[in-house]
């Protein structure tokens, strides 16, 4: 194979996220990757929104991870509440340099870096009705899929990229 030929496994960064952001995503998907899940970030949900992370496990179980780089983003969100609706549990994951007091309590911590994370504090439980985590688990299937297309053939879903 002609090495000018190869297709990056790696999708280009989409600049929405800032570079904080970006590695609390990283450290946090290892983390729920120990776990046992399977992450996809930027996740369009049935509501309209998008969240930050989606993990899925082997049991069905969804969790979603809403991302926070500064108190400003936090203060600014008023969108979280939304995302309980197509979740098991649900998590703000944020760097060390937040205070763990500012978060909701009826949400799971995790303190993350770019190398790795912690689960300070467990989720609540939350348990989705069946169609519902059938709709979510579609859709996470289908975006997933999606992704990995465009990586074996990105000039077949040139159309996605714009």
């Amino acid at each position: 194979m002609d090495n000018t030929a190869r297709i990056s496994l790696v999708p280009p960064p989409d600049r929405r996220q800032s570079e904080t952001a970006l590695a609390i995503a990283r450290g946090t998907s290892r983390l729920l990757r120990s776990l046992g899940f399977s992450c996809i970030s930027e996740l369009p949900l049935p509501s309209g929104r998008r969240a930050d992370l989606v993990a899925l496990n082997e049991r069905g179980e969804i969790w979603i991870v809403e991302i926070k780089s500064s108190v400003e983003d936090l203060r600014a969100d008023q969108k979280w509440h939304e995302y309980r609706a197509h979740c098991d549990r649900l998590f703000f994951a944020f760097t060390q340099d937040l205070p763990c007091e500012i978060f909701p309590e009826d949400t799971g911590l995790i303190v993350a870096d770019a190398y790795g994370a912690h689960l300070h504090c467990e989720a609540p439980e939350h348990k989705l009705a069946a169609a519902t985590r059938k709709q979510m688990t579609v859709r996470f299937a289908m975006a997933a899929a999606l992704r990995i297309n465009r990586l074996v053939d990105p000039q077949g879903h040139a159309e996605f990229w714009e």
